[in-house]
């Protein structure tokens, strides 16, 4: 268990920093996918599925989903098509689908060594609860301020560049 929690953990970092330095923006998604998946897989090897679980439906699932179709809507012209026959090149998916294997091959070890239940039986979400809202309170309210800091200034880089007061011409 000890070594697929730090696999897990060497392909979330190496996954999260192919993300960053990543010119594509699908490129980068796709990277980030595989960092989340990563996540998810140490939370399981740490003994909580529950934040695992969330974790892949969540991030990787909902979240994911929502940047890829923004990523699709933004219609840039001929210069898009050029990009889009790049992406269908063979070449740009062995990475991801490199670090990806290696997780569903991680995730398939952990569930035929450990025993059925075992898992489950530590840590539950009453647990994952009690931890957020009991200890972590200040931490989780922190996180939610920033969130809607994020958000507010996000509308209001978006009002702006639609012609609002800020705008110079």
């Amino acid at each position: 268990m000890l070594i697929a929690f730090y696999v897990a953990g060497a392909l979330a970092l190496l996954a999260t920093v192919l993300a960053v330095t990543r010119r594509s923006a699908v490129h980068a998604l796709l990277y980030l996918i595989v960092s989340l998946l990563s996540v998810a897989v140490t939370f399981y090897t740490l003994g909580a599925p529950f934040a695992a679980a969330l974790e892949v439906i969540v991030y990787a699932g909902a979240i994911m989903v929502l940047f890829v179709f923004v990523v699709m809507l933004l219609n840039l012209g001929p210069k898009a098509e050029e990009q889009e026959k790049e992406w269908l090149r063979l070449g740009v998916w062995i990475g991801p689908a490199t670090l990806a294997t290696i997780l569903v091959l991680e995730v398939l070890v952990l569930l035929l060594a450990s025993p059925a239940g075992s898992v489950a039986e530590r840590v539950g979400p009453a647990d994952v609860g009690a931890a957020l809202y009991g200890r972590y309170v200040l931490g989780v309210e922190l996180a939610s301020f920033l969130l809607l800091a994020g958000l507010v200034g996000a509308y209001h880089v978006g009002r702006l560049g639609k012609g609002g007061a800020g705008e110079s011409a």
